[in-house]
Parts: C-alpha cells; sequence; structure tokens
C-alpha cells in the first residue's frame, strides 16, 4: 500500500490543513493499521486512512460484536465523566485518548460542569492533530492534546499540555479506557500508580478493559490475529479481579468492577446487552491515605 491513492480528498484536506504532504510526512505512519483510528472508523469517525478501514472492516466481518462492543465503551466514558463532573472533579487526564470522536470529555464535562480541564493524552500523531484541531476551530483554552507515549508518565505529566493546565495540587480524573489491555508494559500496575502518585486524595481513576463475553473462542483468536497487523498487536484481557488490582488506593464507587454497559446504566440493561460489553469497567476515588 503507497502513493497518494490511498488518501481520500477529506484526507488530503485534513493534512495539507496541518502544512504536510502525506506522502512526504516521515513521522506520520499511514500505511501500518492503528487502533485508534480503527476505533474511530467504527464509530463513524472520518480521521483514518485507507489501511485502518480495511482492517476495520475485516474486523467487523470477523467479529460483528466489535462495533457494540465500541459504542458501549464510549457511553461508559459518558456516564464516567458525568458522574466525576457532579460529584466535583473539572479536570481530567485522558489517557490513550485516541481521537476525540462522538461523545468526547471535553464535551460531555462542559455540559455538565463549565469550566472542566481536560488533557488529552495519545501516541497517535493523528489522533493528537485531529484534537488539536478541534480544539483549536472551538477556541477552547481548557483543552489540550499531547502527543506522547502514556508509559513515560513522567513525562506525559511534565508536558506542557498536562502540567501547564491541570493542577495537581487539586482533584484529577485520570481516563484510561480500552487502552491498558493493548498496552505492551510488564508492570501494568505500577504505570498505574506512577499516575496516582501524582495525583491528591479525592482524585479518580476510570478504566475499562477488555474481557470476553459473548465472542467464541474462534472469534477471539481472529481478532487477535488481526490487531497483530496494527501499530498495538497486544491484547491483554483482564478479569474482574485482575482490573481491581490495578485500583489500588483507590475505593471502588458503586457497583464497582462490572461489565461496561452495566456501570451505573441511565436505564436497565438486559443480560444480552450486558454480555455485549465484552469489556469490565470500574471508577475509583483515591483514598486520604494513599
Amino acid at each position: 500500500m503507497g502513493g497518494h491513492n490511498s488518501f481520500s480528498g477529506a484526507e488530503f484536506g485534513y493534512l495539507y490543513a496541518q502544512g504536510r504532504d502525506p506522502a512526504e510526512n516521515p513521522y506520520l505512519d499511514w500505511t501500518t493499521p492503528n487502533m485508534s483510528r480503527i476505533y474511530d472508523y467504527v464509530l463513524g469517525g472520518s480521521a483514518n486512512f485507507a489501511a485502518d478501514r480495511r482492517v476495520a472492516d475485516e474486523l467487523l466481518r470477523t467479529w460483528p460484536g466489535e462495533r457494540d462492543y465500541a459504542l458501549i465503551n464510549r457511553a461508559f466514558l459518558a456516564r464516567a465523566v458525568t458522574e466525576l463532573c457532579r460529584a466535583g472533579i473539572d479536570q481530567f487526564l485522558d489517557l490513550g485518548s485516541g481521537i476525540p470522536t462522538r461523545g468526547n470529555v471535553h464535551e460531555v464535562a462542559a455540559t455538565v460542569r463549565p469550566g472542566t480541564r481536560v488533557a488529552y493524552v495519545d501516541i497517535d500523531p493523528v489522533a493528537v492533530e485531529h484534537a488539536r484541531r478541534l480544539v483549536t476551530d472551538a477556541g477552547d483554552p481548557l483543552t489540550t492534546a499531547t502527543l506522547a507515549d502514556i508509559r513515560d508518565p513522567q513525562r506525559v505529566l511534565a508536558a506542557p499540555g498536562v502540567a501547564g493546565l491541570l493542577d495537581f495540587d487539586r482533584p484529577v480524573a485520570v481516563l484510561a479506557l480500552a487502552v491498558l489491555d493493548i498496552l505492551d508494559t510488564p508492570d501494568p500496575a505500577g504505570l498505574v500508580a506512577a499516575y496516582r502518585d501524582a495525583c491528591v486524595p479525592g482524585s479518580a481513576l476510570a478504566i475499562s478493559n477488555a474481557q470476553p463475553m459473548n465472542i467464541t473462542d474462534a472469534e477471539l483468536q481472529a481478532v487477535g490475529a488481526i490487531m497483530a497487523e496494527t501499530t498495538t498487536p497486544t491484547m491483554v484481557l483482564r478479569s474482574t479481579d485482575e482490573l481491581a488490582t490495578l485500583f489500588a488506593g483507590y475505593d471502588l464507587l458503586e457497583p464497582g468492577v462490572v461489565p461496561s454497559a452495566a456501570w451505573r446504566p441511565e436505564s436497565p440493561v438486559s443480560d444480552e446487552e450486558t454480555a455485549r460489553s465484552n469489556s469490565l469497567a470500574a471508577v475509583g476515588v483515591l483514598r486520604p491515605d494513599s
């Protein structure tokens, strides 16, 4: 795959608006599928390339439940942000934020608690450029997007878009949704703890992580093979207990670690819809003694 023919007119317009020729841009890998751009495509977004759409279509053919998984996870994000804003938190650090598409953090927060500050962090240049473009177009001084690897907490926390926006002497909600399960790191608990230790009591942590519920072994194996083609070939499934261990120092909000669709739903959800989550989720508040 290569050459300008891999881009749509909208893609050209997007990249040239940033002053970049995609065919000559050395840091932009548009030939290797990227999960944040695949996720964007599945959710109906436009910040994706031909390689992403090819793999996304293959993924949806192999496992049609991928779209339900993405939509349910996105809905959990909105509910978690809403609940935390209602609880008084007005600062969010969104790790592995991906491409801000429908129901992004700063828009959800603004409807509940105007003035909320949101720092997006992602390793994908397209995701970060797209987020910056949204923020610039909206003239929003309370939202930033930082290009960084979240496996390097010191760099993330010192980045101007994070340190210059968020006040860590006040509560901050750290979001890690659908990212720890695709992250290749030897010590995920230590990684989460590094961000926890930067926060004051009363801060919060929200995590969602893939866990098979209504996917067959064959489908799961096929999903793993497809992910191996992407920039993040890792797939780490976590049980309820395994996810709970990442919340060391936090008090879990009710109902604890549950399928994404079952975390404080706005209306009752059926067992079938709950199973379509194919992901566990939880939100915790940092204890004073942590």
